[in-house]
Parts: C-alpha cells; structure tokens; sequence
C-alpha cells in the first residue's frame, strides 16, 4: 500500500511536462515592479515549475502572462532553487486550479497505446 504522505500522492492534478515561454510580472527584491521571460519545465492544473532568472521569494505573488493568447494568471511562489546555469528553478501555485492557461489538450482517459 502507498504512503499517504508521499510527494507523488500529494499531487492534486497531473504533471505534464511543457516547455512554453511565460512572461512573469513580480516584484524585485528592491520592491520595483518587473517583467521578465519564464520558461516553463512542468505544469499541472495548480501551477508548475518554470526556470526565470529573476530572484523572487517564497510566498510571493507573481502575475504569469502567456505570450500566446495574453491571458493571465495570478500565482505564488511556493519553493526556489538555484540551479547549476546561474537561474531559479521556482515551483508556483496558482490561486485558482486553471488547467485552461496552459495549451494542452488532455486525451480521453479511456484511450490505452495498443501495440500493433
């Protein structure tokens, strides 16, 4: 039987992985609002991870902007890490689930990869 509390049980929504360019509107850590350029890694319905090269904190709130269609998604910052390029590996949340924001189109849980 799995372990309740382990992280993959914790997981609300589906992790995909997704490469998608997001401008990010926050503040720096001299409180002046910013827009930089994200990169996305991960997503699921609640948020994802993104790389950005703007430091930001935990709990921050953050504006996430997709480039392709201008809709906008209010988020917080929930973890940060430095990677070995110099950047932030952040994990965020959004305030809302908006599986929508990202362009992907789930197929039905029902198709299975047959062999052939």
């Amino acid at each position: 039987m799995a372990n309740s509390s382990s992280p993959v049980n914790r997981r609300r929504s589906e992790r995909v992985m997704l490469r998608m360019r997001l401008t990010v509107i926050a503040e720096d850590t001299a409180r002046k609002q910013q827009q930089v350029e994200g990169m996305t890694q991960v997503v699921n319905a609640h948020g994802g991870l993104m790389r950005i090269q703007m430091e930001l904190h935990v709990g921050q709130p953050m504006l996430l902007v997709n480039p392709q269609n201008r809709v906008e998604q209010k988020c917080r910052v929930v973890r940060i890490e430095d990677t070995p390029e110099g950047d932030f590996a952040v994990a965020f949340e959004f305030d809302t689930p908006n599986p929508k924001f990202w362009p992907i189109v789930f197929p039905p849980e029902d198709w299975v990869a047959v062999p052939v």
